[in-house]
């Protein structure tokens, strides 16, 4: 990161742990601040994308080694077209999902080390929240928000993703993890805290 560039801020979690809500407060409140914000997410809306959650869908069914590999090339698009351009612009960059999502839901069923080294080219996250939500919360909110149940939305499964994310919590420097068990208020609070440090 270079004083001309923005700053790349990252949402992490399991599905139903409040990223969604948390990127869109914190892109709220730094657009108050008359901040130059871009909100966006992962997957993305691309054709890549899109294929991406049909397979989380099971519409088509790709082994889980290939949806890997698919994420990653939506990972690599999503930077050329929009957060790189974004940081060169000097804004600040929020993503739902990034690089750890792929290593702590892939490697539940995939090698980490190669998942690793897939995503070892992409640009670091400045500052990357994992925001920590008990699974059985999760699939609670899943089940109150939508009917489907997705690819990795199962309580065992969803506990091994969590335990993957706190053994990652190191991965990239200025990782927070945030108790997600609370209201979205406090949540956000801590969230934009860390982000003043940081951003001044």
């Amino acid at each position: 990161m270079t004083a001309e560039e923005g700053i790349l801020i990252v949402i992490e979690g399991l599905d139903g742990a409040g990223l969604s809500t948390q990127a869109a407060l914190l892109a709220g409140y730094l657009s108050e601040k008359n901040k130059k914000v871009i909100l966006t997410k992962e997957p993305t809306s691309s054709p890549i994308g899109n294929l991406i959650k049909s397979a989380l869908n099971r519409k088509p069914e790709f082994s889980l080694l290939t949806l890997q590999l698919l994420f990653a090339a939506d990972r690599a698009e999503h930077l050329e077209k929009e957060i790189e351009p974004a940081l060169r612009a000097n804004k600040i960059v929020i993503v739902d999902r990034y690089i750890l999502s792929s290593l702590a839901f892939g490697s539940v069923d995939n090698d980490l080390a190669f998942l690793k080294q897939v995503n070892s080219t992409f640009r670091k996250p400045d500052l990357t929240f994992i925001i920590d939500t008990p699974p059985g919360v999760c699939l609670e909110r899943i089940i109150k928000a939508r009917d489907n149940i997705e690819l990795f939305e199962v309580e065992q499964k969803l506990e091994k993703v969590r335990e993957n994310y706190l053994a990652l919590k190191t991965y990239f420097k200025d990782t927070f993890v945030i108790d997600g068990d609370r209201k979205k208020e406090k949540v956000s609070k801590d969230i934009q805290d860390a982000v003043e440090k940081k951003t001044g």
